[in-house]
């Protein structure tokens, strides 16, 4: 559990990041600390990136339908403009930001404002999203939350996504991705439910014809 962290008798900010796979609950624990800042009568503001309109275009919105509004934004520079006298700055999915963002919340954080941003640490390559290792590398507080892997379940690390698409950025929920360990995610689509039986038996037969030429060498 994470606890907030409190400086008495003196102004100081710090940066906060959530971060793990699809579905492993980032979005619902960046809301919970939101709310309960406010609970705290501290004055809080929510940003996320213009282009997930996922659940809602203004809202940011857990997979278990809690919500809180935001103000959406274009950049990262963006947020700079339009704070206003406050006390907690929350940024959900973080990694869809411009590189400028590590900046930006450093200069937050300068200003003596908690900065919570929660994001994906790693893309549906595997590869690190974005800003997010920037990001990390100057937090003061990292939490790494974990989801189940959908065919094992273990912990899941990894967003394996469904489809072929190969841009980089594509939005979508459990109908495009699944979360996996690192083991079933690099097995590929073998293991992917929703590829037809006579598919699933050549991808099979793919491999164990691999395995056999390997033997033989």
């Amino acid at each position: 559990m994470f606890l907030e962290p409190h400086f008495k008798g003196q102004r100081s900010g710090w940066i906060e990041v959530i971060c793990g796979s699809m579905f492993s609950g980032k979005t619902e624990e960046l809301i919970r600390r939101l709310k309960r800042a406010r609970i705290a009568n501290q004055k809080v503001q929510i940003f996320k990136p213009k282009i997930d309109t996922r659940y809602d275009d203004t809202k940011v919105v857990s997979h278990d339908a809690n919500s809180i509004l935001s103000t959406p934004v274009e950049s990262s520079r963006k947020i700079l403009e339009l704070i206003e006298n406050v006390n907690v700055i929350g940024i959900d999915e973080a990694q869809f930001f411009d590189m400028d963002l590590p900046e930006v919340c450093q200069a937050l954080a300068l200003k003596g404002i908690r900065v919570i941003a929660a994001g994906l640490d790693m893309d549906f390559k595997g590869e690190p999203f974005g800003p997010i290792p920037n990001l990390l590398s100057v937090a003061e507080y990292i939490t790494k939350v974990h989801a189940i892997c959908q065919h094992c379940g273990n912990l899941a690390t990894h967003s394996y996504r469904l489809s072929n698409e190969k841009a980089k950025v594509v939005l979508g929920e459990k109908d495009s991705y699944e979360a996996r360990c690192r083991t079933c995610y690099h097995m590929g689509n073998i293991l992917d439910l929703k590829v037809a039986p006579n598919n699933k038996s050549d991808n099979l037969a793919g491999l164990k014809l691999e395995v056999e030429i390997e033997d033989e060498d």
